[in-house]
């Protein structure tokens, strides 16, 4: 793999990470197109970038998160303490979920062409379209912006909805944070718990991956790695402080204009030779590590 190929994949998984556009399937794209067969700890590794950013953007209420608990291991909670503690209790649910849906999906679903990646994008359009117009209903009905309680069923739903994103073309983002609003979860709660949950999928990925870290120097040298891993935490930050905004905002419609576009014109051209015509490999791998997009 070249330095530019490292940088352009980098930027582009720190960027598609966040947005709700798909990670898994602009990566398959762009890798279908330039003739790559990555091995998967190379894309977990683009994902533990992305994951620092998290950290670093999240890095206050995370550490609110992990004092809370501490204070509910020791049996001191605080009455302030709920809106945490309901947090906390959601991400543990719906990770739950999530692991049972990845394994699931590694076990029984087939392998998919590269023209579903495609139908994931388009699907995915809907969904922010969709989501957007809920999430506008219940904005003139409450009048809130402030941080709010997640109960247990809403966190199963979200859970449930960052298992249906490992599908090709799914992007994890963008159906958790749809899912969170057709839950009745405010703006800023939902963007919130889209990427606090992602938190776990990530690490568990990555734990499972770690033993494959000794030969992953031997396909890809350190240089375009590092590269590239810097590029996806660089570009994730960017994308993530930009994507809250919109979030509290309201727009995450916007990307809608984007994905139906490139989803038809890909199913277009999928049969000309600058897309092959099947990436069951690359999906696959994405599919069976429940990290997605």
């Amino acid at each position: 793999m070249s330095i530019f190929q490292a940088l352009v994949l980098g930027i582009l998984q720190g960027i598609a990470e966040f947005l709700p556009i798909s990670s898994s399937g602009h990566l398959a794209v762009v890798q279908n197109l330039f003739g790559l067969e990555l091995p998967l700890v190379f894309d977990v590794c683009l994902h533990l970038a992305t994951l620092l950013a998290v950290i670093l953007v999240f890095r206050k209420r995370i550490w609110s998160l992990l004092c809370v608990f501490g204070r509910w291991i020791t049996r001191k909670t605080k009455p302030e303490d709920s809106i945490e503690l309901s947090m906390i209790v959601a991400i543990l649910v719906g990770t739950f979920v999530t692991g049972i849906m990845g394994i699931v999906a590694s076990k029984f679903l087939p392998d998919f062409p590269i023209k579903l990646i495609f139908v994931g994008f388009i699907i995915t359009a809907f969904l922010l379209i969709f989501s957007s117009k809920v999430s506008e209903k219940e904005q003139k009905n409450e009048n809130s912006t402030e941080l709010s309680k997640i109960s247990v069923k809403q966190g199963l739903f979200v859970g449930f909805a960052q298992g249906m994103g490992t599908l090709p073309g799914i992007s994890r983002s963008g159906i958790t944070i749809s899912a969170s609003l057709f839950a009745k979860i405010n703006r800023e709660t939902a963007g919130e718990f889209s990427f606090l949950l992602s938190i776990p999928a990530i690490l568990g990925a990555f734990i499972l991956e770690a033993k494959d870290l000794g030969t992953l120097t031997q396909t890809i040298s350190v240089l375009p790695l590092a590269l590239g891993c810097l590029a996806a935490f660089t570009s994730g930050v960017v994308s993530l402080t930009m994507l809250m905004k919109l979030i509290k905002k309201g727009k995450l419609q916007w990307f809608a204009y984007y994905l139906i576009p490139l989803g038809i014109l890909g199913l277009i051209f999928i049969k000309t030779s600058l897309i092959k015509s099947n990436a069951s490999k690359f999906i696959n791998s994405k599919l069976f590590s429940t990290i997605n997009r």
